[in-house]
């Protein structure tokens, strides 16, 4: 019964260390939101499960951003990713803050990085330049994901 104990106490004092893990923590949502309508609307929507287009337009050219934090990566099933996330999701890579801000930045590079392999290659052509865009835009993402969701999965 005492091992049981410590293993529960273990298990509840890790729950915000993987919260944390997913909260942003230099962004600004606000100045995101900025960000995505000038940088991520040609390619990318956010849309509800029922198809309520909560911010971009009608783009289908990227995957669907609607809850992406703490999503496994290339895991949109209405969407054909590139051999290199699709990897990267089998290793159960999640979209984190360093795994999106480093991804935006330099998608391909960053790919080829995180699977240590130079050939490997994405398909988003378009790379956000500077860091604090990056950041502001994975703040304002994390408003259309469920980290209280997320967070009772990690139990």
């Amino acid at each position: 019964m005492k091992k049981f104990t410590i293993a529960a106490a273990l298990a509840v004092l890790a729950v915000p260390a993987f919260a944390e893990g997913l909260a942003p923590t230099l962004g600004d949502a606000a100045a995101g939101e900025e960000q995505f309508n000038r940088q991520c609307v040609a390619c990318h929507i956010v849309a509800d499960g029922e198809g309520n287009v909560l911010a971009g337009r009608n783009a289908r050219t990227g995957p669907n951003q609607y809850g992406l934090v703490g999503a496994v990566i290339g895991s949109d099933e209405d969407f054909n990713y590139s051999d290199g996330l699709t990897a990267l999701g089998e290793a159960g890579e999640i979209w984190n803050e360093e795994n999106f801000v480093g991804y935006v930045q330099d998608p391909t590079g960053w790919i080829r990085e995180k699977l240590e392999d130079r050939r490997a290659r994405g398909r988003m052509a378009y790379q956000v330049r500077a860091e604090q865009d990056a950041y502001d835009l994975y703040a304002y993402l994390a408003t259309f994901s469920d980290l209280d969701a997320e967070e009772e999965a990690a139990e």
